[in-house]
C-alpha cells in the first residue's frame, strides 16, 4: 500500500481504518489523521509517525521497534503487548495511553526526548516558598467559604425580618447551585476537551465561556424563581438594600473555581497514568523474573536430555554402528530443535509433537522391537496452540527410563492430546511398572511442574495415575493457554 492509497482509504472510511496484521515496516504515516484506526498485530518497525494524530488508535500486539512518534498525538492509544524497542516519543502526547506489557527502549532517552509530566497540585504544595503560599491561600479560601456558610445560616435562624430570611435563603441556594454547576459542567466537559484539544489554553477558554453562560442562565432562573419577591420588597423599604459588588465580580469567582477544577481533573488523569506506569514497571519486573526462572529450567532440561541420548549412542557404537549413526542423525535433529529457537520459550504443539516423535525414534533404534509407540492428537486445530518447549519430552523420557527399560518383553508408549471440559489434556501412557505410591517424580517431572506453576498458576496440574491405566496426565485450562503471552518474547 502506498501513502496515497492510505490517504484515499482514510477519506472513504471517515478516518477509521482497519489495517490489522499488515506489514507496514518503514511506512510514512507522518502528519496523517489516524484517529481510531486499528493497526493491531501489524509490523510497523521503523515506521514514521512524526506529527501524526493517533488518538485512540489500537496498536496492540504490534512490532513498533525503531518507530518515530515525534510530536505525535497518542491520546488514549493502546500499546499493550507491543514491542517499543528504540522508539522516539519526543514531544508526543501520551496522555491516557496504555502501555501494559510493552517492551521498553534499550537506551535511556535524554530529558528532552520524552515530554515531562505537568506539575500537579500535589507537587506544588510540597514545594517550599511559593508552593507554601498557594497552600496557605487555598486553606484561607476554604475556611472563608465554610465560615460564610455558617454566618448566613446563623442569620437565617436569628433574623426577625422574614424578608431578610428569604433573601439569605436565596443567596445560600444560589451559591450552592453555582458551585455544584461549576464542578458538574467542568467534569462533564473535561474528557471531551482532552480528546479534542492537545493544548491547554483552548480547554480553559471553552470552560470559561461554558461556565459563564451557564451561571448567568442559572442565576437568572433562580432570581425569578426565588429571589425577586424578596429583593423587590426590600428595595421598597426606606433603608433599601445595601449595594454590593457587581455581578461580574461574582462571576469571576465562579470562573476561577471552574478553571481550578479543570486543572485538578487534568492532573488527576496524569497522576493515574503515573500510577499505571509504576504498576507496569512492577509487572514487567515480575515478568522478567518469570522468564529468568523459565530460562534456568530450560537450560537444565537440555543437558539432562543430551546426557541420556549420548549414553544411548555410546552403548551402540561397537555393537551396531549403523544404529549408532542413525541415532546420531536423529539426535542432531533434536539438537537443532532445542538450539535453533532464538531464545523463545514457547513452540506450537505441532512442533513439540514432532520433537517427541523424533526422540521416540531415537529410542526405538536403541530398543528395536522392544518399543512401539503412537502419537495422536484428537483435533488438528490444537496443533497451533503455543506451549512451553520441552513440556512433553521429559515425560516421555521418564516413561522410557522407568517404564520400558524395566520390561523384558515389548513395551509401548502412547502420547494422546485432546480437549475436554475446557482443558487441554496431554497424556503419556506406558505399560511399564506402576508408579509407587510415594513417587513424586524425578527432576524432569519436577521441572515441568515448576514451569507450569510459573506460567499458569493453579490453572494447570500434573498427575501420576495408575488407574484405569498408567499415565502421566498434564491438564491446562484452554483460556489460560491463550492468555499467557507476556513471557513469550523478552521484549513483550
Amino acid at each position: 500500500m502506498t501513502r496515497e492509497q492510505l490517504i484515499g482509504t482514510i477519506g472513504r472510511n471517515g478516518k477509521r481504518i482497519q489495517l490489522r496484521g499488515t506489514d507496514l515496516a518503514k511506512f510514512d504515516f507522518s502528519g496523517l489523521d489516524l484517529t481510531g484506526a486499528d493497526l493491531s498485530f501489524s509490523n510497523l518497525g521503523k515506521a514514521n509517525f512524526r506529527g501524526a494524530i493517533l488518538r485512540q488508535v489500537n496498536l496492540s500486539f504490534s512490532n513498533l521497534s525503531g518507530a518515530d512518534f515525534t510530536d505525535a498525538d497518542l491520546y488514549e492509544a493502546n500499546f499493550n503487548f507491543s514491542s517499543l524497542e528504540d522508539v522516539n516519543l519526543s514531544g508526543a502526547n501520551v496522555e491516557g495511553a496504555s502501555f501494559n506489557f510493552s517492551g521498553r527502549s534499550k537506551y535511556r532517552p535524554e530529558p528532552t526526548n520524552i515530554r515531562e509530566e505537568p506539575i500537579t497540585l500535589t507537587t506544588i504544595l510540597q514545594k517550599p516558598g511559593w508552593g507554601t503560599l498557594i497552600g496557605a491561600l487555598i486553606g484561607a479560601l476554604l475556611v472563608y467559604g465554610c465560615n460564610a456558610i455558617i454566618y448566613f445560616s446563623d442569620l437565617i435562624l436569628k433574623a426577625a425580618n422574614p424578608l431578610m430570611v428569604g433573601l439569605y435563603q436565596f443567596l445560600i441556594t444560589q451559591n450552592m447551585v453555582d458551585g455544584a454547576a461549576c464542578f458538574l459542567i467542568t467534569w462533564a466537559l473535561s474528557g471531551w476537551l482532552a480528546r479534542q484539544f492537545r493544548a491547554v489554553w483552548p480547554r480553559h477558554l471553552i470552560i470559561t465561556i461554558s461556565v459563564m453562560f451557564s451561571i448567568l442562565l442559572i442565576n437568572t432562573a433562580l432570581y425569578y424563581a426565588l429571589g425577586k419577591p424578596f429583593i423587590d420588597a426590600l428595595a421598597k423599604l426606606p433603608s433599601g438594600i445595601e449595594r454590593t459588588a457587581d455581578w461580574y465580580i461574582y462571576i469571576a469567582g465562579d470562573l476561577l473555581v471552574a478553571n481550578g477544577f479543570l486543572y485538578v481533573l487534568q492532573q488527576g488523569r496524569q497522576l493515574t497514568r503515573k500510577l499505571s506506569e509504576q504498576e507496569f514497571q512492577l509487572l514487567n519486573l515480575e515478568k522478567l523474573k518469570t522468564r529468568a526462572e523459565l530460562d534456568a529450567l530450560q537450560a537444565k532440561i537440555n543437558p539432562h536430555f543430551l546426557y541420556n541420548a549420548l549414553n544411548s549412542i555410546a552403548s551402540l557404537v561397537h555393537e551396531d554402528p549403523d544404529k549408532a549413526e542413525e541415532m546420531t542423525l536423529l539426535l542432531s535433529k533434536l539438537f537443532r530443535y532445542s538450539t535453533g529457537r532464538d531464545g523463545e520459550l514457547f513452540a506450537t504443539l505441532a512442533d513439540e509433537l514432532e520433537m517427541v516423535r523424533t526422540y521416540l525414534q531415537v529410542e526405538k533404534v536403541r530398543f528395536g522391537n522392544r518399543l512401539t509407540f503412537s502419537v495422536e492428537i484428537s483435533d488438528p486445530a490444537l496443533s497451533e496452540l503455543r506451549l512451553p518447549q520441552f513440556l512433553l519430552q521429559p515425560v516421555v523420557e521418564n516413561a522410557i527410563k522407568h517404564g520400558i527399560a524395566k520390561r523384558a518383553d515389548q513395551g509401548r508408549i502412547d502420547v494422546r492430546i485432546y480437549e475436554k471440559n475446557g482443558e487441554l489434556h496431554l497424556c503419556v501412557h506406558d505399560n511399564g511398572p506402576a508408579f509407587p505410591d510415594d513417587m513424586s517424580g524425578g527432576y524432569g517431572l519436577r521441572s515441568i511442574q515448576d514451569k507450569l506453576k510459573l506460567l499458569y498458576g493453579d490453572e494447570a496440574k500434573v498427575e501420576l495415575q495408575n488407574w484405569p491405566l498408567k499415565q502421566v496426565l498434564i491438564s491446562i485450562l484452554m483460556t489460560k493457554i491463550r492468555s499467557v503471552r507476556d513471557v513469550e518474547t523478552p521484549n513483550a
